[in-house]
């Protein structure tokens, strides 16, 4: 009998639609076939042999790939470095755990949800990118069993998460530039009517070889069809950083107009805050963060002058723009990226690569 380690090597590459409404599989496609050269440059940074301009790079099944380490854990996942045999090309390889498990029907929207996201953002410098979709199911009775792996992009330096555990406080300038990576990044996401709905530090990934910081994690994502449309329903995403259209509705977003959008600028806010504090800005150190203490935290506390007392006039600025209560009256992508604390600057690249000087000295 053929083993289940055998089965999910021989698959085919197979990218999965989400799930009609009555939760039955949707027919397969594939990635686009073809991406820019600055693709494949970008994702072979770290790797050591040539690599193809074919968004395949002859990835064929994951016998093709060789596990080097784990690279963090999440929500019903596994991410690992990976190396491929034939190139030598360095990719990280994102491993969605018995994602065929009928018992458990919004695992699987999120995570299809996230295929279908990448199938729609294939050209931003500023989005980590996935080059294809293994699915490693089978079927097994009247179910499906199996995995479901992105190979995507390897980006050396790991999350922002992980540089702020190491380094702790990071300086303005250094910020700036984050700020200015992750807006371009919401910029291209939101133009494409798409909402990230998880803006954390451990979603955002560092490229140490061009000084880079792209957003990734897509799983809380969603296309909004209508602006107008209320983009508050939705319980996916990471609780401390949800702004407070989601999480008190009924205070502040009354009308139900909000699309979803402003909420990745408020959650951008708190990830600059805290890369300047050195942790999550919204309660005291050892303070337990519940919900009720969040929903305080986040609804009805003053939240940033208090801990912004020695930053410039400029980032204090920038973060009370971000975080407004009233999303109506929140900043805009597009009016952040002009704002001083990021446009001032003559070189904000120069930003993220005095981060990645302070990490290597370290």
């Amino acid at each position: 009998m053929t083993s289940m380690r055998e089965r999910r090597q021989q698959q085919a590459l197979r990218l999965i639609l989400p799930l009609d409404p009555n939760g039955s599989l949707v027919s397969a496609i594939s990635l686009p076939s073809s991406r820019s050269s600055s693709s494949s440059s970008s994702s072979s940074s770290s790797s050591s042999g040539s690599g193809s301009s074919s968004s395949w790079l002859g990835i064929n099944s994951l016998s093709d790939l060789k596990k080097l380490e784990i690279l963090g854990h999440g929500h019903g996942g596994t991410v690992y470095k990976v190396c491929h045999e034939q190139t030598g090309m360095i990719y990280a390889l994102k491993v969605l755990h018995e994602f065929g498990n009928l018992e458990d029907v919004e695992y699987q929207r999120q995570a299809m949800s996230e295929a279908d996201i990448f199938t729609r953002v294939d050209t931003s410098e500023y989005i980590v990118r996935c080059f294809c979709v293994l699915d490693c199911g089978f079927a097994e009775g009247k179910g499906r069993r199996g995995d479901l792996c992105f190979v995507m992009e390897y980006m050396d330096m790991g999350s922002l998460h992980d540089i702020l555990r190491k380094n702790k406080k990071l300086s303005e300038n250094v910020i700036s530039g984050i700020a200015r990576n992750v807006l371009k990044g919401l910029q291209y996401l939101h133009g494409m009517q798409i909402v990230h709905g998880d803006i954390k530090p451990s979603n955002l990934l560092v490229n140490g070889t061009k000084g880079e910081v792209k957003l990734a994690d897509f799983g809380a994502s969603r296309v909004v069809i209508n602006r107008n449309q209320d983009g508050t329903n939705s319980c996916m995403g990471t609780c401390a950083y949800m702004s407070p259209e989601r999480m008190d509705p009924e205070k502040w977003n009354k009308d139900l107009c909000s699309g979803g959008f402003a909420g990745d600028i408020w959650s951008l806010g708190l990830v600059v805050m805290e890369c300047y504090v050195g942790r999550f800005p919204l309660i005291q150190p050892g303070q337990k963060p519940d919900w009720v203490t969040l929903m305080c935290a986040i609804c009805y506390e003053e939240n940033v002058k208090p801990v912004l007392r020695m930053a410039s006039v400029e980032f204090q600025s920038f973060c009370q723009r971000c975080l407004e209560r009233d999303w109506k009256m929140r900043g805009t992508v597009e009016e952040l990226l002009s704002h001083p604390f990021v446009n001032n600057r003559s070189d904000q690249s120069n930003g993220v690569m005095e981060l990645v000087t302070q990490d290597s000295r370290d």
